[in-house]
């Protein structure tokens, strides 16, 4: 794209003024991980409680932008790659707006996580990563999706037929294979309190 002719325009209202006006910081909460992992069921739980507590929330679900935005997208690493490049670029200009946002997405390369941060701020975004055994997200297969990918009916499938790479140091795992909903929940929310 030949971005010559473009010039970036700055309004007259400033992040600090969005978060005065909200009472609240914007904040990017992206949750990683397999398929069936449990990440848009963490997620869905704490976008409630966060509206509970008065708080201006959006969740971004990776199956959820595929059917607008994301649409012209499929699976192959390059697609997978725009796709979550979109999800970045969405989930800034809300942070930008002062409004917390959950995103769910595999988001299978770190590279690609990466740049999420560098998009929402090096302190604007908290990589949470929803850490199951794959065996176990086989047995949930809420979707019948590893099912579907173990019979050759699904190629570039995230942990079975294309790669997952683990979170180096991501700011918070929750163990699904150990922990309850509830658990998982509350360890969200006692990380992100005293941000927002």
């Amino acid at each position: 794209m030949n971005t010559n002719n473009l010039v970036f325009q700055k309004g007259k209202v400033s992040y600090a003024d969005r978060c005065r006006n909200l009472k609240q910081n914007g904040l990017v909460i992206w949750f990683t991980g397999l398929s069936g992992s449990g990440k848009s069921t963490i997620a869905a739980e704490v976008e409630k409680e966060l509206i509970v507590r008065k708080k201006a929330v959006y969740w971004l679900d990776g199956d959820n932008l595929r059917y607008g935005l994301n649409s012209d997208l499929g699976f192959s690493e390059e697609d997978r790659n725009e796709n979550v490049r979109r999800f970045a670029e969405v989930a800034a200009l809300f942070k930008d707006a002062g409004i917390i946002v959950l995103v769910s997405a595999i988001s299978p390369y770190k590279e690609m996580r990466d740049f999420a941060r560098i998009k929402a701020g090096r302190c604007g975004l908290i990589e949470v990563y929803v850490k199951a055994d794959i065996n176990t997200c086989e047995k949930r297969d809420p979707k019948g999706l590893y099912k579907k990918a173990r019979m050759g009916e699904i190629v570039n499938f995230t942990g079975i037929s294309s790669p997952y790479e683990e979170p180096e140091k991501p700011d918070l795992i929750i163990d699904t294979d150990v922990l309850t909903i509830e658990e998982s929940v509350k360890m969200v929310l006692d990380r992100i309190i005293n941000m927002i």
